[in-house]
Formats: C-alpha cells, sequence, structure tokens
C-alpha cells in the first residue's frame, strides 16, 4: 500500500468549485512505537516546570529506599499513585559561595538558573524554561506559558534576565480566554482561513518594526540595547502572526475545552487546590493542541501563604512559628500543607499521563522538572532541597527512581534537563553550582 501523507487531502467539487478537506490524525499517520509520525516527523518534545513552596519535613518526607520500588513516607503518600512515573531527588545541595543565603530566594533562583543571587532584587541569567523554550518554543502559538494557583500574578519562577520577569496567568477563566479565545485556531478542524485580523496587525507590525530601524541608527549605546530588548518581542510577535496564518497540522488529543467558571480570590488551601486543577486541565490541553510546547506551572510561592481551615497561621507562618512535635519528629501543621501540594503534585503527573497521543501518552514526550525553594524551611536551609521530575522525554529517561544526590549540585537535574531537551551546553551553573554531570542513574 502506497504510505499516505499527513498532507493528504479527501478531494471533491461543489458547484463547480474545488473543495478540499484535511484527513483527521489517523493511526496510520503515526510510527510503530507512538514516538513519531509514519513520515518520520516526530511528535513534539515538551518541557515542563512544576514549583511547590517551603520544602519538606524530611522525618517523613525522604525514602529509606533509593532505587526502584522506594518507600513512600507519609508526607509523599500521595504519589503512590504516579510513582511509576516521576523520580525523586533528595540529599542534591544548593551553594551560595559568596552570596548570602536569601530566605526563601536563593533556592529556587539556584534551580531554576544555575547561579546564586546576591540580592533578593538580583535574578542572575535566566531560567531553564527559557533556555529550553528558545529551543522548542518557536513552532508553536506561544513559546512558553505559565500559570499560578495562588492568585498571584507576582508569583513566578521564570524570568529572561533581572528586570523581565514572566507574569504568570493567575485566573482559570482569565488563561482560558487568552488560549481558546477568538485567536484560537482548532487544528482538527475540517477547515482553515487565515483571520483577516491577523493580516491586518501583521502589516501594521512590520510598519513599526521599519520605523523602529530607522531610529536605531540616531540612538546611544544603552537605548539601543533596550531597543534591541524590544525587538525582541516584537520578533515573537511577528511569529505569533505568521503561525496564525499558517494552517496547525491535526493533533489527536485537542478538544476544545469549555470554560471555566471565575473563581474568587483567596488562598485557602481547597480553593487553591480547585485553582490548580482547572488551571492544569487547561494549560495541557493547550499543550495537546500544540498552542505551546513549554510551560510552567506555580502550585505555592516560595512564601506560601495558603491556609488550612481551622488553623490560624498559614503556611509560611507555621513554618516558623510551629514547634517541632518531639513524639512525631516533625512539625505536623506544615506537613499538612506540604501533604497539600503532594497532592497537587500527583494530580499534575496524572493529567499529563491520562492524555493519550499516539499509542502513549503526553507525559511519555514530556520532561517535568519540579522544584521548592527550601529543603527545612523553619532553619531557612539550602542543603538538601527535594526535586521531582515526571515523564521519561520520548523514552530517553527511566521513572520511578528516588536517586540520593549525596551532597552534590542540584543543578545537576537541570543540566540533565537541558541536554534532554537538545540544549547543546557543556556545564550549567555558576561557581561551586557549576557542573557537567548529568543524572546517569535516569538515563534510558
Amino acid at each position: 500500500m502506497k504510505p499516505l501523507s499527513r498532507r493528504r487531502f479527501l478531494k471533491g467539487a461543489l458547484n463547480g468549485g474545488a473543495v478540499t478537506v484535511a484527513l483527521p490524525l489517523l493511526d496510520v499517520f503515526l510510527g510503530d512505537n507512538g514516538t513519531a509520525f509514519a513520515d518520520g516527523t516526530p511528535i513534539p518534545l515538551r518541557f515542563g516546570t512544576w514549583s511547590w513552596g517551603l520544602g519538606m519535613s524530611e522525618a517523613v518526607f525522604v525514602p529509606r529506599k533509593t532505587g526502584a520500588d522506594f518507600d513512600l513516607p507519609e508526607e509523599i503518600a500521595a504519589l503512590a499513585p504516579v510513582r511509576q512515573h516521576i523520580n525523586l531527588y533528595t540529599n542534591f545541595h544548593v551553594f551560595k559561595d559568596d552570596a548570602p543565603n536569601l530566605c526563601h530566594h536563593s533556592g529556587w533562583v539556584v534551580l531554576r538558573s544555575g547561579i546564586a543571587p546576591m540580592t533578593r532584587e538580583n535574578r542572575p541569567g535566566e531560567t531553564i524554561d527559557v533556555s529550553v523554550a528558545r529551543r522548542l518554543g518557536n513552532a508553536t502559538r506561544f513559546r512558553s506559558l505559565s500559570a499560578t494557583a495562588t492568585g498571584d500574578a507576582r508569583d513566578s519562577f521564570s524570568y529572561e534576565g533581572g528586570s523581565s520577569v514572566n507574569t504568570p496567568e493567575w485566573s482559570p477563566l482569565r488563561l482560558y480566554q487568552r488560549l481558546f479565545g477568538e485567536d484560537f485556531q482548532n487544528p482538527n478542524a475540517g477547515t482553515f482561513t487565515p483571520d483577516p485580523k491577523v493580516m491586518v496587525r501583521k502589516s501594521a507590525l512590520s510598519a513599526v518594526m521599519e520605523e523602529s530601524r530607522k531610529l536605531e541608527k540616531v540612538l546611544g549605546t544603552a537605548d539601543r540595547q533596550r531597543l534591541d530588548q524590544y525587538f525582541t518581542g516584537l520578533r515573537d510577535l511577528e511569529r505569533r502572526f505568521d503561525l496564525q496564518m499558517t494552517r496547525p497540522e491535526p493533533r489527536e488529543a485537542c478538544a476544545l475545552p469549555p470554560a471555566p467558571e471565575d473563581l474568587p480570590t483567596g488562598l485557602d488551601a481547597d480553593l487553591v487546590s480547585k485553582r490548580h486543577r482547572m488551571m492544569t486541565d487547561l494549560l495541557l490541553m493547550a499543550v495537546a493542541c500544540d498552542q505551546t510546547r513549554v510551560f510552567n506551572m506555580f502550585y505555592a510561592s516560595a512564601f506560601s501563604a495558603t491556609t488550612r481551615p481551622g488553623y490560624d497561621k498559614p503556611h509560611h507562618t507555621a513554618t516558623h512559628e510551629e514547634a517541632v512535635d518531639p513524639e512525631l519528629g516533625y512539625q505536623p501543621n506544615t506537613s499538612w500543607y506540604t501533604r497539600r501540594a503532594m497532592e497537587e503534585w500527583a494530580y499534575y503527573v496524572r493529567a499529563l499521563a491520562d492524555f493519550r497521543e499516539g499509542d502513549g501518552s503526553l507525559l511519555d514526550n514530556a520532561f517535568i522538572y519540579a522544584t521548592t525553594d527550601q529543603s527545612f524551611a523553619k532553619t531557612h536551609s539550602i542543603e538538601g532541597i527535594p526535586l521531582f521530575s515526571a515523564g521519561t522525554a520520548g523514552g530517553r529517561v527511566k521513572t520511578g527512581l528516588h536517586i540520593d544526590g549525596a551532597g552534590t549540585p542540584g543543578c545537576r537535574l537541570g543540566y540533565t534537563a537541558q541536554r534532554l531537551m537538545g540544549l547543546d551546553i557543556e556545564s550549567w551553573g555558576g561557581k561551586s553550582n557549576t557542573t557537567s554531570s548529568e543524572i546517569g542513574e535516569i538515563l534510558a
């Protein structure tokens, strides 16, 4: 049988005019293992990040056993349904070197950028998602997407530079409108017509860019640098316009979701959980529709202010004011907050695993990098910060493992992730956080 092309159309006629209708994504278009289409085009690789605040209670978080089939202490017991999809990394360190230990700041900045910050306002380098998006994000409508369950747009672990923080969407309804509003192009629609409004916007943008180039010739060095940053945004906008004028490839898992309800503000744990799950579902549908291949989900901020019904202290306050129970060996209310975070991490991983793609799932073709800001928040410790990953990155990662880092840099996981995403880097990180050592135990 002659192989079918993804670009094969069904042809017909109507009132003397030619009609073409694109084929849906059939099984025949996929390779035998579900990781590529039959014509050799690979199913897209995706990169995601997830974050929670204020670390862990080591006594009830860190498994006793390393490797496969690791035990699940009570603080991470909620991960049982997804243990086969994740890896847990403990005893990895963050090094501050000559920088101060900036409470609830140094840890996440190092794990996301590789460099220890000197001040709280200092955001050195760029975060790992930005680096990966430069590699993976140019073929999609959004180079990357971020969402936060906190309801606060200031809660972000993603930045392109010290003064360029990537603001997350904080409302499920706003996120829905951005993703699936009037500019959304359904990749599985039977017909495609470029939006005339996009054509007008692109024409106007071309004129603006031409005028900006003329202005550049008469500016000083500092202003030219600022204008170059402005050009970067314009070029990305131009790229998005070009994509909107091109018919998208069909995506089998893509379906237009219903509009969500608009949630009230607040940080009650149940409300945060509801917001997180709604935004996770929307974000992952955007991935399934190939609107983005790089995405960030922030469950809680470094200074997490999530509240517990019937308890008078929010999470961050509890970490410092609650005593360690001498019999339990940990702070029981603080641990409750971490357990809720692990329930949401489990939901996030399961949501990815349940999206079918080829003969696998979106999770099979993704690598998720999950971090926090402290190991033991009561003392602002950054040694032994726990990390997670999820997904096999297209079959290149083994999962279901607990890895003991033996005090090596936590940046090893970020370095491994970037290499998996195709970044040609020999090392990553600054000073003692620098590493050129992948976490080989997880590589297939």
